[in-house]
């Protein structure tokens, strides 16, 4: 019996004891990785992008069983759509993490450097975190992607995937180890728990001597869970409640274009809008144009009085509507007084994701970006843009809505943090 075997048949305090000892050789490797050289990494990234293509069958075998088991268990249709691996999501991984070798390292990386009165020289250094925990659902990819992410950024990481893509994980996991050998770096830089047991999670998020910070990828009950347990800080968002507000400044074709965009542009993702408001000089004009493109992608509306008046075949929202994030065919309109009114809304009900501004008006642009306090504020612009690719940051490990350390989409910069650094020359505090 291997030991992970072993420590799942001996219950919670072995799986307690197996985390702990991934941890604490996380941490030792941790070290090792934060004096890696850029050139070391980037071999390793582009050895595992290689180690994906040549396994690519044993691949897709290993994510059948992932899927056959979760049929077997009564997942629906897109949840498998999100559970599986073909040959093009295979060579998506690799592309990633070409792009991931192709970008700047940030780790060493000086900047603000100034004399002070005394001669010495004040500034700050970019350094890894240490050691990343992700604890995530459902996407292989994401044992690739933050496995790569973690690994240009000088952290050593320990993944815990959903049971439901065990086999999957293990198959990716199986090709970073060998990137990371082929680039002359730890095999143990990133580690996969390979028990579905429960108690692992608790486990991880327990293990604060080892663990700097803990990345959760998934849905609501997941990112509760680990809000309420864990002794480690936290980077993540827990939903996506996201806002376009047309303004009485706004061009309409812009307008049409960008609020449909945002909507049916994709459905299930964090990023797409759930709430529209429109300002009640403009909303007797453009709700009916934008009513009828949204009938025509089946999207079911639901607005308040006066929506329901000006656009009739709205369903009457509730309360909770402004409050949901749909990730679905849904959508809830408000007609609002002005800007005051949409900011007010905003504040009240927003998730601190992601909200634009669509308006040909400087001062109520100005505005917006100012007051709205959220991780992405955008100006005539789609909230499908809130994404680390579209940003230029290559990939992302999650988007976080915290507001320490990182914000919005977190890429390598946001798996860093910064030291102090002083240059003197023999002076000495009088």
């Amino acid at each position: 019996m291997t030991a992970v075997g072993a420590a799942c048949a001996s219950g919670g305090d072995a799986v307690t004891a197996y985390v702990e000892g991934l941890a604490q050789c996380a941490r030792a490797v941790s070290r090792v990785l934060s004096r890696a050289e850029t050139a070391a990494k980037n071999r390793a990234l582009l050895a595992v992008a290689d180690a994906l293509e040549q396994s690519a069958a044993t691949l897709i075998g290993e994510n059948r069983k992932d899927l056959d088991a979760g049929a077997a268990k009564g997942l629906d249709r897109a949840q498998l759509e999100r559970l599986g691996i073909d040959a093009q999501r295979v060579a998506a991984m690799a592309c990633g993490l070409r792009e991931i070798a192709a970008l700047p390292d940030p780790v060493g990386e000086i900047s603000g450097m100034t004399y002070r009165p005394s001669g010495i020289q004040v500034g700050r250094m970019r350094v890894p975190l240490g050691v990343i925990g992700i604890i995530y659902e459902s996407r292989p990819n994401v044992t690739a992607d933050a496995a790569a992410l973690c690994l240009k950024s000088g952290n050593a990481c320990i993944l815990r995937g959903g049971s439901e893509a065990i086999h999957s994980n293990k198959a990716i996991a199986a090709c970073i180890r060998q990137g990371l050998e082929v680039g002359g770096l730890p095999a143990d830089a990133v580690q996969l728990i390979k028990t579905t047991d429960r108690a692992a999670v608790g486990a991880l998020l327990a293990a604060d001597k080892y663990v700097d910070i803990i990345v959760p990828r998934g849905g609501r009950s997941l990112i509760e869970r680990i809000m309420a347990e864990s002794r480690i800080p936290v980077i993540k968002h827990l939903d996506g409640i996201c806002h376009v507000y047309i303004d009485d400044g706004a061009d309409r074709d812009k307008a049409l274009r960008v609020a449909l965009n945002a909507k049916t542009q994709r459905y299930g993702v964090c990023n797409a809008m759930e709430t529209l408001l429109i300002a009640e000089g403009i909303a007797p004009t453009i709700l009916p144009e934008l009513a009828a493109l949204y009938r025509e992608k089946s999207v079911e509306l639901r607005g308040c009085p006066e929506t329901c008046r000006i656009a009739p075949g709205c369903v009457q929202a509730s309360e909770a509507d402004w409050d949901t994030e749909y990730l679905a065919p849904i959508l809830a309109i408000r007609v609002v007084a002005g800007l005051d009114e949409a900011i007010e809304h905003i504040h009240r009900h927003g998730s601190g994701h992601t909200d634009a501004i669509i308006t040909e008006d400087y001062s109520h642009a100005r505005r917006f970006l100012r007051e709205v306090d959220s991780a992405s504020v955008m100006v005539n612009a789609s909230t499908r843009f809130a994404d680390g690719f579209e940003y230029g940051l290559g990939a992302e490990i999650g988007i976080s809505t915290d507001k320490l350390h990182a914000r919005g989409p977190v890429g390598l910069e946001g798996l860093t943090t910064q030291k102090f650094i002083v240059l003197g020359d023999g002076q000495i505090r009088t």
